[in-house]
Protein backbone atom coordinates (compact mmCIF):
# COMPACT_ATOMS: atom_id res chain seq x y z
CA UNK A 1 0.00 0.00 0.00
CA UNK A 2 1.39 3.62 -0.96
CA UNK A 3 1.70 6.12 1.22
CA UNK A 4 -1.57 8.07 -0.19
CA UNK A 5 -3.39 4.93 -0.04
CA UNK A 6 -3.08 4.25 3.35
CA UNK A 7 -3.68 7.98 4.30
CA UNK A 8 -7.09 7.36 2.03
CA UNK A 9 -7.61 4.58 4.06
CA UNK A 10 -7.28 6.41 7.17
CA UNK A 11 -9.44 9.02 5.96
CA UNK A 12 -12.37 7.06 5.32
CA UNK A 13 -12.21 5.08 8.28
CA UNK A 14 -12.16 8.39 10.74
CA UNK A 15 -14.88 9.28 8.54
CA UNK A 16 -16.72 5.61 9.15
CA UNK A 17 -16.18 6.15 12.87
CA UNK A 18 -17.55 9.52 13.12
CA UNK A 19 -20.83 8.58 11.17
CA UNK A 20 -21.41 5.79 13.70
CA UNK A 21 -20.38 7.76 16.24
CA UNK A 22 -23.43 10.27 15.71
CA UNK A 23 -25.36 7.96 14.28
CA UNK A 24 -25.38 8.82 10.35
CA UNK A 25 -24.47 5.44 8.90
CA UNK A 26 -27.85 3.44 7.84
CA UNK A 27 -25.68 0.82 6.77
CA UNK A 28 -22.63 -1.15 8.07
CA UNK A 29 -20.98 -3.39 5.32
CA UNK A 30 -17.65 -5.79 5.82
CA UNK A 31 -16.47 -8.43 3.81
CA UNK A 32 -16.70 -12.08 5.08
CA UNK A 33 -14.41 -15.38 4.08
CA UNK A 34 -16.06 -18.35 3.74
CA UNK A 35 -16.06 -21.44 1.87
CA UNK A 36 -17.32 -20.28 -1.23
CA UNK A 37 -15.38 -17.29 -1.61
CA UNK A 38 -15.15 -13.76 -0.06
CA UNK A 39 -18.92 -12.99 0.72
CA UNK A 40 -19.91 -8.50 0.70
CA UNK A 41 -22.54 -8.46 3.16
CA UNK A 42 -24.56 -5.42 4.61
CA UNK A 43 -26.58 -4.81 7.49
CA UNK A 44 -29.46 -1.83 7.86
CA UNK A 45 -31.80 -1.24 10.67
CA UNK A 46 -34.38 -3.99 9.52
CA UNK A 47 -31.52 -6.83 8.99
CA UNK A 48 -29.32 -8.49 6.20
CA UNK A 49 -29.95 -6.39 3.39
CA UNK A 50 -26.99 -7.66 0.92
CA UNK A 51 -24.80 -10.67 0.39
CA UNK A 52 -22.79 -10.37 -2.88
CA UNK A 53 -20.67 -12.98 -4.03
CA UNK A 54 -16.90 -11.18 -3.99
CA UNK A 55 -15.12 -8.45 -2.72
CA UNK A 56 -17.28 -5.67 -4.44
CA UNK A 57 -20.85 -5.20 -4.57
CA UNK A 58 -22.56 -5.46 -8.10
CA UNK A 59 -23.62 -2.05 -9.66
CA UNK A 60 -27.33 -3.16 -9.37
CA UNK A 61 -27.25 -3.88 -5.52
CA UNK A 62 -25.03 -0.65 -4.75
CA UNK A 63 -27.65 1.17 -6.35
CA UNK A 64 -30.92 -0.44 -4.27
CA UNK A 65 -28.89 0.32 -1.41
CA UNK A 66 -28.31 3.80 -2.64
CA UNK A 67 -31.69 4.34 -3.24
CA UNK A 68 -33.02 2.47 0.20
CA UNK A 69 -30.42 4.23 2.66
CA UNK A 70 -28.98 7.60 0.51
CA UNK A 71 -25.14 7.59 1.03
CA UNK A 72 -25.11 6.51 4.64
CA UNK A 73 -23.18 3.05 4.27
CA UNK A 74 -20.09 2.43 5.87
CA UNK A 75 -17.82 -0.41 7.11
CA UNK A 76 -18.77 -1.87 10.66
CA UNK A 77 -17.42 -5.12 11.26
CA UNK A 78 -19.89 -4.67 14.07
CA UNK A 79 -22.75 -4.60 12.46
CA UNK A 80 -22.50 -7.70 10.64
CA UNK A 81 -21.24 -9.84 13.57
CA UNK A 82 -23.84 -11.37 13.91
CA UNK A 83 -24.53 -12.37 9.97
CA UNK A 84 -20.80 -13.62 10.17
CA UNK A 85 -21.64 -15.66 13.11
CA UNK A 86 -24.64 -17.51 11.62
CA UNK A 87 -22.93 -17.92 7.95
CA UNK A 88 -20.12 -19.28 9.72
CA UNK A 89 -22.44 -21.91 11.81
CA UNK A 90 -24.28 -22.43 8.38
CA UNK A 91 -20.83 -23.87 6.53
CA UNK A 92 -19.95 -25.74 9.75
CA UNK A 93 -23.25 -27.30 9.35
CA UNK A 94 -24.43 -26.56 12.75
CA UNK A 95 -26.87 -23.93 11.28
CA UNK A 96 -30.22 -24.72 9.14
CA UNK A 97 -32.20 -21.84 9.96
CA UNK A 98 -30.73 -17.90 9.71
CA UNK A 99 -32.67 -15.99 12.86
CA UNK A 100 -30.96 -12.70 11.11
CA UNK A 101 -33.92 -10.81 9.32
CA UNK A 102 -33.82 -10.34 6.13
CA UNK A 103 -34.52 -7.38 4.07
CA UNK A 104 -36.18 -7.04 0.79
CA UNK A 105 -37.60 -3.87 0.54
CA UNK A 106 -36.68 -1.83 -2.85
CA UNK A 107 -38.19 -5.23 -4.77
CA UNK A 108 -40.76 -4.94 -6.91
CA UNK A 109 -44.03 -6.47 -5.53
CA UNK A 110 -43.80 -9.81 -7.43
CA UNK A 111 -39.82 -10.34 -6.55
CA UNK A 112 -41.05 -9.61 -3.13
CA UNK A 113 -43.41 -12.38 -3.16
CA UNK A 114 -41.54 -14.91 -4.95
CA UNK A 115 -38.22 -14.45 -2.64
CA UNK A 116 -40.15 -14.30 0.38
CA UNK A 117 -41.81 -17.94 -0.67
CA UNK A 118 -37.98 -19.07 -1.40
CA UNK A 119 -36.96 -18.08 2.40
CA UNK A 120 -39.57 -20.75 3.49
CA UNK A 121 -37.49 -23.75 1.98
CA UNK A 122 -36.68 -25.89 4.59
CA UNK A 123 -32.97 -26.96 4.96
CA UNK A 124 -32.32 -30.05 2.26
CA UNK A 125 -35.72 -29.40 0.55
CA UNK A 126 -35.85 -28.40 -2.95
CA UNK A 127 -38.51 -26.38 -5.18
CA UNK A 128 -38.95 -25.50 -8.59
CA UNK A 129 -39.51 -22.80 -10.22
CA UNK A 130 -43.17 -23.59 -11.15
CA UNK A 131 -44.17 -23.99 -7.48
CA UNK A 132 -42.31 -20.71 -6.35
CA UNK A 133 -44.07 -18.86 -9.12
CA UNK A 134 -47.61 -20.71 -8.01
CA UNK A 135 -46.72 -19.51 -4.35
CA UNK A 136 -46.45 -16.10 -5.30
CA UNK A 137 -49.73 -15.91 -7.51
CA UNK A 138 -49.02 -16.55 -11.16
CA UNK A 139 -48.26 -20.67 -11.74
CA UNK A 140 -47.46 -19.23 -15.33
CA UNK A 141 -44.95 -17.14 -14.49
CA UNK A 142 -41.97 -19.57 -14.06
CA UNK A 143 -39.70 -17.62 -16.19
CA UNK A 144 -40.74 -14.14 -14.40
CA UNK A 145 -40.01 -16.39 -11.02
CA UNK A 146 -36.52 -17.60 -12.31
CA UNK A 147 -35.49 -13.87 -12.89
CA UNK A 148 -36.82 -12.80 -9.41
CA UNK A 149 -34.75 -15.78 -7.51
CA UNK A 150 -31.92 -14.54 -10.32
CA UNK A 151 -32.08 -11.05 -8.78
CA UNK A 152 -32.04 -12.34 -4.87
CA UNK A 153 -30.11 -9.71 -3.34
CA UNK A 154 -29.63 -11.99 -0.15
CA UNK A 155 -28.36 -15.67 -1.11
CA UNK A 156 -27.84 -18.12 1.13
CA UNK A 157 -29.95 -16.56 3.52
CA UNK A 158 -33.11 -16.82 1.62
CA UNK A 159 -32.07 -19.71 0.03
CA UNK A 160 -32.29 -19.68 -3.51
CA UNK A 161 -29.90 -22.36 -4.20
CA UNK A 162 -33.11 -24.55 -3.27
CA UNK A 163 -34.66 -23.77 -5.92
CA UNK A 164 -34.34 -26.35 -9.19
CA UNK A 165 -35.95 -26.35 -12.60
CA UNK A 166 -38.90 -28.54 -13.11
CA UNK A 167 -36.96 -31.37 -15.20
CA UNK A 168 -34.53 -31.40 -12.15
CA UNK A 169 -31.53 -29.75 -13.56
CA UNK A 170 -29.99 -27.03 -11.55
CA UNK A 171 -30.64 -24.24 -13.50
CA UNK A 172 -29.45 -21.02 -12.85
CA UNK A 173 -27.46 -19.10 -9.74
CA UNK A 174 -25.82 -15.52 -9.19
CA UNK A 175 -22.95 -16.94 -7.57
CA UNK A 176 -22.11 -19.73 -10.18
CA UNK A 177 -23.57 -23.47 -10.88
CA UNK A 178 -20.52 -24.56 -8.65
CA UNK A 179 -21.29 -22.49 -5.65
CA UNK A 180 -24.93 -23.74 -5.76
CA UNK A 181 -24.05 -27.16 -6.14
CA UNK A 182 -21.67 -26.92 -3.41
CA UNK A 183 -24.51 -25.38 -1.29
CA UNK A 184 -26.46 -28.26 -2.18
CA UNK A 185 -24.27 -30.72 -1.27
CA UNK A 186 -23.82 -29.48 2.16
CA UNK A 187 -27.49 -29.52 2.95
CA UNK A 188 -27.94 -33.05 1.04
CA UNK A 189 -24.97 -35.03 0.14
CA UNK A 190 -23.87 -35.62 -2.87
CA UNK A 191 -25.41 -33.04 -5.85
CA UNK A 192 -25.61 -35.45 -9.44
CA UNK A 193 -24.03 -33.40 -12.42
CA UNK A 194 -27.02 -32.31 -13.92
CA UNK A 195 -29.28 -32.08 -11.32
CA UNK A 196 -31.50 -34.65 -10.32
CA UNK A 197 -33.64 -36.81 -12.31
CA UNK A 198 -37.41 -35.13 -13.02
CA UNK A 199 -39.04 -37.57 -10.22
CA UNK A 200 -36.54 -36.93 -7.29
CA UNK A 201 -37.15 -33.08 -7.97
Amino acid sequence: MTTTESWVAEARERLALRARREGLAAVGYAVIDSPVGPLWVAVGPQGVSTIHFGREPSAWELRRLVRLFGAAIVPDRARVSRLARELDQYFAGRRRAFEVPADLRGLTPFQGRVLRRTSRIAYGDLATYKTVARSAGNERASRAAGAAVGSNPIPIVVPCHRVVASDGTLGGYGGGLDVKRRLLALERSEVPAGGWPKARA
